[in-house]
């Protein structure tokens, strides 16, 4: 726990400084967390691209990840980093002509799938990808090239909760600019992570389970008006999320 916690406020230091422009900062960011993208790179071998390319592209969401990461929020870094880190990988396989999910992969998909639901349902809040990776026995890095294999990269119809789910376009987006920079749907499940238990039942039985706003209200006891009012906070609240 120590030694997490050293790097944690290792790299919070780093980032601040890199983010200030200091060059010898940056590059040790490199340092600390190649392992990471190396990680992360190590499974997509076997698609066409050499290892070490991958892992140059894998750096490139890393860096994107340090210039837009908001040391005030208390996240990890690693956390932060790891669906942009694939989002850049993919985006190269995509364009490449080249991506294909393994059977092992898709098959680990729907089991963290399966267990996101059920914590969806009895618990009522969206666990967390490190969460999912723990119940299903495999590594955060796993569980989040799984759950990214999933689903279609960067696509404007990714679903809020899968198929059964409001798209993204439709809820938060308002401009092109704004679409432009959605994050991915764990990013998303991450905001969405962060929610009070009102906000995180309600997302569950409209988005997930596809109520009505006076259905919400009743399971809630709740009038229809208050729903619409929270809905409405919440779409602004993961916005703000997304966009910042």
């Amino acid at each position: 726990m120590a030694k997490e916690q050293d790097v944690y406020a290792q790299n919070r230091e780093l980032i601040e400084r890199a983010q200030k422009g200091d060059e010898q900062a940056a590059a040790k960011l490199v340092e600390l967390n190649g392992g990471l993208v190396r990680s992360i790179a190590i499974r997509f071998r076997d698609r066409g691209t050499e290892i070490e390319d991958l892992i140059q592209i894998g750096m490139i969401g890393m860096i994107k990840a340090v210039n837009s990461f908001d040391t005030s929020r208390g996240t990890a870094f690693s956390t932060y980093a790891v669906p942009l880190i694939i989002g850049e990988i993919r985006r190269h396989l995509r364009d490449a002509g080249i991506i294909k999910v393994s059977r092992s992969y898709k098959k680990l998909g729907m089991t963290l799938m399966r267990e996101r639901s059920r914590i969806l349902s009895d618990e009522g809040r969206e666990p967390h990808i490190s969460e999912l990776a723990s119940a299903c026995g495999v590594s955060p890095e796993d569980a989040a090239v799984a759950l990214d294999a999933m689903t279609p990269v960067s696509s404007l119809s990714d679903s809020v909760f899968g198929d059964d789910g409001v798209l993204l376009e439709n809820t938060i987006a308002d401009d092109e600019n704004d679409i432009e920079r959605l994050s991915d749907n764990i990013a998303l499940s991450q905001s969405i992570s962060k929610m009070q238990p009102l906000w995180r039942r309600i997302v569950l039985l409209r988005y997930y389970r596809n109520l009505t706003q006076q259905q919400t209200a009743d399971c809630l006891g709740l009038s229809q008006v208050k729903v619409s009012r929270e809905e409405k906070k919440i779409l602004d609240f993961l916005r703000s999320e997304m966009i910042n």
